[in-house]
């Protein structure tokens, strides 16, 4: 019957090991010899801890640990304890090995212990991989996070456009770190160009295009000396097609920007508006003169030949010049989780168009945050007011 005993103890894939009180190991199972590679006599007495030992402090750590389990199970309903440590093999490699522990008959311990050196070499493993991912997270954001300032650096400054007008202010939130919303300002001896830009997409993509957009734009009005609304437009709209339509491949990219552009004479108070899918409104005796755009964006649109119009305006003291993208208006929420909407979005501007520049900038803000609460922002956000 012990042989039968022995050749079971011997071929289970657990460890059993018995110590006393003082730590001195009683009883080692044959397993051992599989699991770690050692004759069981090679552990009895003291030879567990001098061969298994990964140092000389872990092994007087660990008789401190058992023994401290002595006393605290002595009196303790609780008679089992598990751990895990990591055992040094006959052949020099480690090995983790789960224990189960409990106390048998005259305060001895027994130990039944399982290989799980796999397991452990999978959560190092997986451990690891978080954190590559983390690093490679973090490296993303800071990339993320300096893109912001060359965006945030590219825009143009509201005091400078305030220095043109009678007040003046910009409403630019946008729904990532980075913005595909952008807006652009430009003065030229009398005039002043300035435009509020809502490209493809929003974040990286977005932001992409916003510094390509921006880039063009400056060189149609700058460089190349454009002035007409209407032919900035349709010059951009070429050069978007041309930067992005190879003649030798089949790919089409429909990526693209609405506009809205507007050039005020500061002798005349004249202003002449084209648009690409984006209106402009006047606030005048708090009523709104919506002029819309042209039916059609800056870019890639199938079947369409595009040619953009001007609409000119007499501007009067006093009127509230908005222009701006789509984000505020389509923003989901309020009691049934419903757009912003634009008839919404003219009625506040209507009741704020009074205020100074940076006190509307703060309404609107405010007014926004209020109306989605809890609901994440679905687009960038972007309102330009100016004041004559």
């Amino acid at each position: 019957m012990e042989k039968v005993f022995n050749t079971i103890i011997e071929r289970l894939n657990n460890l059993i090991v018995v110590a006393n009180q003082e730590g001195t190991v009683e009883y080692v199972s044959p397993s051992v010899k599989t699991m770690l590679g050692y004759e069981p006599s090679e552990l009895l007495g003291n030879g567990w801890w001098n061969n298994t030992k990964s140092n000389e402090e872990d092994n007087v750590l660990f008789k401190d640990y058992i023994n401290n389990k002595f006393e605290s199970n002595r009196n303790s309903e609780d008679k089992e304890v598990s751990y895990e440590r990591q055992l040094k093999t006959a052949n020099g490699i480690s090995k983790w090995i789960l224990w189960n522990m409990s106390v048998g008959p005259d305060n001895s311990i027994i130990s039944i212990g399982s290989d799980i050196t796999k397991r452990k070499d999978a959560e190092r493993a997986l451990e690891e991989k978080n954190n590559n991912l983390q690093q490679q997270n973090e490296d993303i954001i800071d990339s993320i996070q300096y893109a912001r300032k060359i965006q945030d650096a590219i825009l143009p400054r509201v005091s400078a456009i305030t220095k043109s007008v009678a007040d003046a202010f910009v409403l630019y939130l946008p729904k990532d770190t980075v913005s595909g919303d952008f807006y652009w300002y430009h003065k030229k001896e009398n005039k002043i160009f300035v435009a509020a830009v809502d490209c493809t997409g929003h974040g990286v993509p977005g932001a992409l295009m916003s510094v390509v957009g921006n880039s063009i734009l400056k060189d149609v009005i700058v460089k190349r000396g454009i002035e007409d609304p209407s032919q900035i437009l349709e010059t951009l709209d070429s050069d978007v097609n041309n930067l992005f339509q190879k003649e030798d491949s089949y790919d089409v990219m429909s990526d693209g920007m609405d506009m809205a552009l507007a050039v005020i004479d500061l002798e005349t108070n004249r202003l002449t508006f084209a648009g690409a899918m984006r209106p402009i409104w006047i606030v005048r005796d708090n009523e709104v003169i919506e002029i819309k755009g042209d039916r059609f964006p800056i870019g890639y649109f199938y079947g369409v030949e595009k040619t953009f119009t001007n609409v000119e305006v007499e501007l009067k003291k006093d009127d509230q010049i908005y222009l701006f993208s789509d984000g505020y208006a389509d923003q989901f929420g309020g009691e049934k989780n419903k757009k912003f909407n634009r008839k919404k979005m003219k009625e506040l501007l209507v009741s704020i168009n009074a205020m100074s520049g940076i006190e509307q900038q703060s309404f609107l803000d405010y007014a926004l945050k209020n109306w989605r609460q809890e609901i994440e922002q679905t687009d960038d956000v972007l309102v330009i007011g100016l004041k004559i």
